[in-house]
């Protein structure tokens, strides 16, 4: 076994945090075996794969399997000797124990933080999902919902509708829908219900979300939404417009993993919104949840079907159990038609207990920005489904809305792109005013699955300086190291309160209006649409942006996005980050990529191991 050890480690399968932890828990256990010298080193490998725990019952006597190939004749251990020896050693506790490790009945093996994130939310959960607010005015509710939610002229359902009903009546709130379908547009309008349920009383509210861009960005299209509001004037001045990052608003402590705010000394709120949820990992959501008095509202906002979040766990896919489709309760349905006077159209659900989940949650269906027969919004419907055959029709058939590139060769990109590259940044280039040029480089996104390789966002950054500088678009100092241009566009890839500029956020670097200098300054849009300028010594980290990762385009938009697929598979080739890289665009998307990439693109899902799902749903 200490050879297989080894050999794990040396083809990459084990990290050096893998090994140093499963020495120290081997060490604590005052036992060197090398079952549970494995045994730990997978359950902290597990954790750095955005796993929860590691599933001993899943490799009983298999081969080791390392990325796509077999290794040698490399087998795991037999589970039935293995379990004992894992349940002997003292550093291992059945679930409520305070051990290092711990293994529940189903086989799987938790670090005890993670064991103790997962117990901790899914309590919260089921905690606040059973409680309802008893003591609403109900004639006020009827009428605002009637005002705020209006029937649709086309007479659709209104599931907005159904999303501030339950905002309103329940402790925790959950809205999925995908881009276009109006979430925040809701958000606001929630929170001029509950203002208006509330009347005289003041309601403290709280916007956030996982990162700087994405509050940013909740700020804004809030602040869009109050201008359309049909509710009085000083309900509407009463909705807040500022948004914090999650941890801003929980209160880091310096050089710990918690936050200020937390069981004991909870958040001063009455109602606590959280957008972009899809982003947010186990962890952070433990502590958020246990941060957020039980009194108060909790509401989660995000797309269930986009990219779980960079660290553990795929909290959002789990609390809306993503693979079914679930129906609200008799009950519900009856009294949400007592209050609107509109019938819920579904199969009913019968409950053996407390409906729990069932009545928290509501995904929108009508999409305002993929309408109709929108070839994009079916895309994005049969990438959801996993429907191969019919991805490949609707790229071969919609033209005026998507086209595919078979691009299988690093010279066929190269080739190809040129045009797109001068196309799509000609515009932003040849204009010196910062304002215009944030609006027209906003327009057309490169994104890339990946950031190494030939096909990768470092490559293609690379590739199109290359031929700006041939076209003489830009003309960096190639007589010294100095980076910066007139057009440079970086991404910031660190927040940094003092100075308001946040992770994602996307600036132009050009000299000031009007100036004969050579000064630079980097221009960034501002919460209300004014220009900020900075310095480019002043920045946090930061990198070029002709292209990024589809990952790091989450919460944006843009008018017209080229996504690059590398010509070889990787892991994190998932349906999730094709359906998230296609509903970046407003408008047309043009996929680049060979057909077995994309067939093996749209088969793989995110599967992480969770047992977050089963707590909640059963």
């Amino acid at each position: 076994m200490k050879d297989n050890i080894t050999h794990l480690y040396r083809t990459g399968y084990l990290t050096d945090i893998d090994i140093h932890f499963a020495k120290f828990i081997t060490g604590l256990g005052k036992n060197d075996d090398p079952d549970i010298y494995l045994a730990a080193a997978l359950a902290s490998n597990a954790t750095g794969n955005g796993d929860v725990y590691f599933d001993l019952a899943s490799v009983d006597e298999r081969p080791v399997f390392v990325g796509m190939e077999q290794e040698g004749t490399v087998k795991w251990p037999k589970l039935s000797g293995w379990l004992q020896k894992i349940r002997q050693s003292p550093v291992v506790g059945w679930p409520g124990d305070y051990r290092p490790l711990i293994l529940d009945k189903k086989n799987r093996l938790y670090l005890y933080r993670y064991w103790d994130y997962e117990k901790k939310l899914s309590e919260s959960i089921l905690h606040r999902s059973g409680e309802e607010f008893r003591d609403l005015d109900v004639t006020r509710l009827t009428d605002s919902l009637k005002r705020l939610f209006p029937q649709n002229e086309d007479d659709e359902f209104n599931w907005q509708m159904v999303a501030a009903y339950i905002a309103a009546i329940k402790r925790i709130c959950i809205i999925s829908g995908g881009p276009g379908t109006g979430k925040t547009f809701t958000m606001a309008k929630i929170l001029a219900l509950l203002l208006e349920l509330h009347g005289k009383e003041k309601l403290n509210i709280l916007l956030a979300a996982p990162t700087g861009k994405a509050a940013a960005r909740i700020a804004e299209s809030i602040k869009d939404a109050k201008k359309t509001l049909n509710s009085p004037w000083d309900i509407i001045e009463a909705i807040p417009s500022e948004a914090y990052t999650i941890h801003r608003m929980l209160k880091t402590i310096p050089g710990s993993p918690y936050f200020q705010h937390n069981r004991e000394n909870p958040l001063n709120a009455d109602v606590v919104v959280v957008d972009e949820a899809s982003m947010v990992d186990l962890a952070l959501m433990s502590k958020l949840l246990w941060a957020v008095p039980f009194e108060a509202r909790l509401i989660l906002i995000g797309d269930k079907d986009q990219l779980a979040s960079v660290e553990t766990g795929f909290v959002l896919g789990d609390i809306c159990d993503r693979e079914n489709v679930h129906a609200f309760s008799e009950c519900f349905c009856n009294k949400f038609e007592a209050v609107t006077q509109q019938k819920i159209e579904l199969p009913l659900k019968e409950h053996k207990e407390s409906p729990g989940l069932y009545d928290c949650m509501v995904v929108l269906k009508k999409n305002y920005r993929f309408t109709g027969g929108s070839g994009i919004g079916e895309l994005s419907r049969a990438v959801n489904r996993g429907e191969i055959h019919k991805v490949f029709h609707l790229m071969k058939n919609n033209s005026d809305q998507i086209s595919w590139k078979k691009i299988s060769q690093p010279d066929d990109l190269s080739r190809f792109l040129t045009q797109s590259i001068i196309k799509g940044y000609s515009d932003y280039l040849n204009t010196d005013d910062p304002y215009r040029a944030l609006e027209l480089f906003k327009r057309f996104k490169i994104l890339c699955a990946v950031k190494i390789g030939s096909m990768g966002v470092n490559a293609v950054n690379r590739l199109a300086e290359q031929v700006l500088i041939r076209e003489g678009l830009i003309a960096p100092d190639r007589s010294s190291s100095n980076p910066w241009y007139k057009g440079r566009p970086v991404l910031i890839t660190r927040n940094d309160y003092r100075l308001k500029l946040f992770n994602g956020d996307m600036g132009i670097t050009l000299p000031a209006p009007g100036s004969t200098g050579k000064d630079l300054y980097v221009y960034f849009s501002g919460e209300s649409g004014e220009l900020r300028r900075f310095f480019p010594y002043r920045l946090p980290e930061h990198e070029t942006v002709y292209a990024m990762t589809v990952h790091k385009s989450q919460g944006s938009e843009f008018d017209h996005v080229l996504l690059i697929l590398p010509d070889r598979d990787y892991p994190v080739l998932t349906r999730e980050l094709f359906y998230t890289g296609i509903t970046r665009t407003r408008k047309t998307v043009s996929i680049w990529a060979t057909e077995n990439v994309l067939k093996t693109t749209i088969s793989r899902k995110i599967e992480r191991t969770s047992g977050l799902k089963d707590a909640l749903w059963g």
